[in-house]
């Protein structure tokens, strides 16, 4: 099962994107064990509309024009489920038994995602109440993602 993260915008060269380069490759090596081919990043281009709903709209078609047939989408979005590590590691491991070709993470840019796409997600997740700007949302998501993959194999990196 493939692993996407598709992002709006990109993350310039700095510490946000060293970090989310680590736990990326950390996720893709534990993945392994666990049958996941590759942890992919997408970045789709910032639109220059100017009105907030065209650029969610059109950013969000060129999201949904990367989604694999038969992918789970879940979009990051401030009104999604807060779920702990252990659930979303229990998510990974229920799509891979269902022979899921992939999983797809989206995630807007400052103005969010288009309706029709959050309407369209199988899940949506927050990573709390607090707003988060997408570069750092990218860089939690991966983390979570290797979390995941160490509490599916048993890693000690997670202690809870």
């Amino acid at each position: 099962m493939r692993i996407l993260v598709i992002a709006v915008g990109r993350l310039k060269q700095g510490p946000e994107r060293e970090l989310a380069e680590t736990y990326r490759k950390r996720a893709e090596a534990i993945g392994r064990a666990l049958g996941l081919r590759e942890i992919e990043i997408v970045e789709i281009r910032e639109s220059r509309a100017q009105d907030a709903e065209r650029r969610r709209t059109e950013e969000s078609i060129a999201i949904a024009n990367v989604i694999p047939e038969r992918a789970m989408l879940v979009v990051l979005d401030e009104r999604g489920e807060n779920l702990d590590s252990a659930a979303l590691a229990g998510l990974l491991r229920e799509w891979r038994a269902e022979d899921r070709p992939a999983v797809c993470f989206a995630i807007g840019a400052a103005d969010g995602l288009a309706e029709n796409l959050c309407r369209d997600a199988n899940r949506k997740l927050a990573f709390g109440a607090a707003t988060w700007p997408h570069q750092l949302a990218r860089v939690m998501l991966l983390e979570q993602l290797y979390r995941a993959g160490t509490i599916l194999t048993g890693h000690p990196y997670h202690r809870g």
